[in-house]
């Protein structure tokens, strides 16, 4: 098994089911999606880079629920030194090489809208 962690380790993440209020293709990037996601009030608005660009349009990701990782250290991104917030938690499918080229984000989708911000345990 790869690098294990402990439960507590684990309890540090805060992860948190977030709306796609905007999605869009900064100019520099061949990648990523910059993604503006709610989390309600107590977090707030976040921006938050995801590269998803190979297999999704803006319009395809704008409106849907995800869990997102909120207490990451902000990460700059890209020419323009743009901050990344936290991070969208995907499935990954890869192709049959392995080639992490091939790789296909998927969605993790909750059954039913839930408020933005909710938190998952």
């Amino acid at each position: 098994m790869k690098d294990e962690i402990t439960f507590d380790d684990f309890q540090k993440l805060d992860i948190r089911i977030g709306t796609i209020v905007k999605a869009e293709v900064p100019e520099w990037s061949h990648w990523v999606m910059k993604l503006t996601v709610d989390f309600d009030k107590e977090i707030g608005e976040r921006t938050i880079f995801a590269g998803i660009m190979k297999h999704y349009k803006p319009e395809e990701v704008e409106g849907r629920q995800a869990p997102f990782i909120v207490n990451l250290k902000a990460k700059k991104m890209g020419s323009e030194g743009d901050l990344s917030q936290g991070m969208m938690l995907m499935a990954s499918i890869f192709d049959k090489s392995g080639d992490p080229e091939g790789e296909e984000p998927i969605f993790l989708n909750v059954d039913k809208k839930v408020p933005n911000g909710t938190k998952v345990t």
